[in-house]
């Protein structure tokens, strides 16, 4: 379904990706582990076309997109809930939610979906005239992935959703991740510093080391590899 091809991505003159290639199947979980800076939001800014490649390439359902623009990507089926949840504070819930079907116009459905987000999180449909800077860290990492479910995404990008929030919102946020790539069978690559927890729900995995892919294998191999146990389980 995805497939990056010796990806290279600068800032200005600092190389952050190195002859990255990724693959990604339909309907699989994949997470991207690694220490901070290693690169792997960059990997996620290079595929939804935010920070784009400077050389190498992207394939998603056999289509080049890495000199797509963001918005043609997101229309092709690619969504992405960034690190930090950026959502819109000063709308409300149900507000946040319309404009991730903002290139949407088949209203009808736009509501059903509005309707299964809610269902995959209650509280957001008892906050939906709510504005969403009044939401818990935990509420509003709900909102910004039901935000990216909005426009019906084949492949799901997910940027560290753990991070900040409490142990019992972790875990809720990983069940529904599990239970939209099962019910949808919706493709999701996983970006996660909790790599314990992203391996366990994760199919495959990948290692990323200083902007380059240093281990690649199923995720339950990677969970006992001594050397990922040491580095990044902290066992």
């Amino acid at each position: 379904m995805l497939k990056l091809k010796n990806i290279q991505t600068f800032y200005g003159n600092i190389q952050a990706l190195k002859d990255v290639s990724i693959e990604l199947s339909e309907g699989e979980i994949v997470t991207l582990i690694g220490a901070n800076g290693a690169g792997k939001t960059t990997t996620l800014m290079s595929i939804s076309g935010i920070v784009p490649a400077r050389s190498g390439e992207i394939f998603f359902m056999d289509e080049p997109i890495h000199d797509m623009s963001p918005d043609l990507i997101v229309a092709l089926g690619v969504s992405q809930v960034p690190e930090g949840r950026r959502i819109f504070p000063y709308l409300t819930v149900s507000e946040n939610l319309d404009m991730g079907a903002f290139l949407r116009n088949d209203t009808d459905e736009i509501q059903k979906d509005k309707e299964y987000v809610f269902g995959l999180f209650p509280i957001l449909a008892e906050r939906r005239n709510q504005a969403g800077g009044t939401l818990s860290g935990g509420e509003q990492q709900m909102l910004a992935i039901s935000r990216a479910l909005m426009a019906r995404p084949r492949l799901l990008l997910l940027d560290e959703p753990s991070l900040g929030l409490a142990p019992l919102f972790v875990r809720q946020i990983f069940d529904i991740i599990e239970k939209i790539n099962r019910e949808n069978n919706t493709t999701i690559f996983l970006v996660e510093q909790n790599a314990n927890l992203a391996l366990k729900v994760a199919h495959r995995g990948y290692v990323m080391e200083n902007g380059c892919i240093t281990m690649m294998d199923k995720a339950g191999n990677l969970l006992s590899n001594e050397e990922v146990r040491k580095a990044y389980l902290g066992i």
